[in-house]
């Protein structure tokens, strides 16, 4: 894979924990500062795409295309109203993916092949949104990257679904992509007059140490509304503590690589 850009899996097999909220806005931030950034949605129910106001109408090309190689990136990516965030937008098609690739060789590589063409580099930041499970397209996910950012949902069984989660990671590292790295583990509706919430945060904290950013993502209603009016919540109201939250946290994002560029 080219290390010329970054490749980030945002991945977690439990749902509801705001992987595609982290996804979007996220990139979001990270264009607002500079930084050319693509989204590929891998979830068939394209909730990333809506977020980011991809009407399902104008979602011609998808990335069910890019993985089969039917396109390219330059193809299927679409701009969208966050200047230097484009985003290769998802449909049902992903449904059929699993079935019409499942006895191909190259099953879990068919995004990485995708993601090495001379197109990918016109993006200093790839992220790959998953479906909540892991399957082959998770799969295809954690083989493209350089990288997995996990957001992790400060609820009683958070420890439990990050620890299978991990093991999954060990898993991909055997098998498929030896150099995956855990990017960082990002703590999600945080609410602080929950005092099991922060028991979390301490838990967690405990167990992966300087793995887990310092950034707390809030519990916050602007943050929901935002995806049903197809913006990202730093879009909708910048001044929230939501999209506060995820500035800080796409500053911590960059300066984490700078410390391994220059390890």
């Amino acid at each position: 894979m080219f290390e010329r850009n970054r490749v980030i899996t945002i991945a977690n097999q439990k749902g509801g924990v705001g992987k595609t909220t982290t996804a979007i806005n996220l990139a979001t931030a990270l264009a607002a500062i500079g930084e050319s950034v693509l989204i590929v949605d891998l979830d068939p129910q394209g909730n990333a795409s809506t977020g980011l106001g991809i009407e399902r109408r104008d979602r011609k090309i998808s990335s069910y295309d890019l993985l089969m190689g039917y396109s390219s990136i330059a193809e299927t990516a679409l701009a969208t109203a966050v200047p230097n965030l484009h985003i290769v937008p998802s449909t049902m098609d992903l449904l059929g993916f699993e079935m019409e690739i499942s006895q191909a060789p190259d099953r879990a590589f068919k995004l990485r092949s995708a993601l090495n063409g001379d197109d990918a580099l016109a993006y200093s930041y790839i992220l790959l949104d998953c479906p909540p499970s892991f399957n082959l397209l998770t799969m295809n996910a954690m083989a493209a990257a350089h990288s997995i950012l996990v957001p992790l949902q400060c609820e009683f069984f958070a420890l439990e679904g990050l620890s299978q989660l991990l093991e999954t990671v060990d898993q991909v590292r055997r098998s498929v992509n030896p150099s995956l790295d855990i990017q960082g583990i990002v703590l999600t509706m945080f609410d602080a007059r929950n005092n099991l919430a922060q028991q979390v945060v301490n838990d967690v904290r405990t167990h992966l140490g300087e793995k887990v950013y310092h950034t707390l993502i809030p519990r916050n209603v602007r943050v929901s509304e935002a995806p049903s009016y197809g913006k990202p919540a730093i879009l909708y109201d910048l001044k929230c503590a939501g999209s506060q939250a995820y500035l800080q946290l796409a500053s911590e994002v960059i300066q984490r690589e700078r410390r391994r560029k220059a390890a």
